[in-house]
């Protein structure tokens, strides 16, 4: 049973003394159960937005640490390792975060789920942990 319905089945009953003198049943059901607007910031839609955040700093940390790591004249602060561990960090946390969007929502793209930044996040989250993989790897090679 998705959010919507629930909500409009509560407000059903919250409002069940009113419709005895026949005020307010319909009216509320149809308020809760309106399709959500294409700018509408939902929930769904608030974590894949930041998760993409997230996830496109990992790929600018990433890409940086692994510049870093590919020029090798590094002073020995270890700058190129933590850059890779916090790009991979971020790069899983995308990618989980993107994975729940993807299983909460209930319906298509347009919905207001999240769904299509649960995807992008799941793209992202993959690319900043390669990223990171690869920097990490050399910065351990170089050390």
């Amino acid at each position: 049973m998705s959010i919507r319905h629930l909500l409009a089945t509560a407000a059903t009953a919250a409002t069940a003394p009113l419709a005895i003198v026949g005020l307010a049943t319909p009216a509320a059901a149809h308020v809760l159960v309106q399709p959500v607007d294409a700018y509408t910031l939902t929930s769904g839609r608030l974590w894949s937005a930041v998760a993409a955040l997230l996830g496109l700093t990992g790929i600018v940390i990433g890409g940086l640490a692994l510049a870093r790591s590919a020029r090798r004249t590094g002073t020995g602060t270890g700058t190129g390792r933590r850059g890779a561990i916090v790009t991979l960090a971020t790069g899983l946390t995308c990618t989980l975060i993107g994975a729940l969007v993807v299983a909460a929502a209930d319906g298509g793209p347009g919905t207001g789920y999240g769904i299509v930044g649960g995807y992008v996040d799941l793209a992202v989250g993959l690319i900043a942990t390669v990223l990171g993989g690869l920097a990490l790897a050399r910065s351990r090679r170089t050390a």
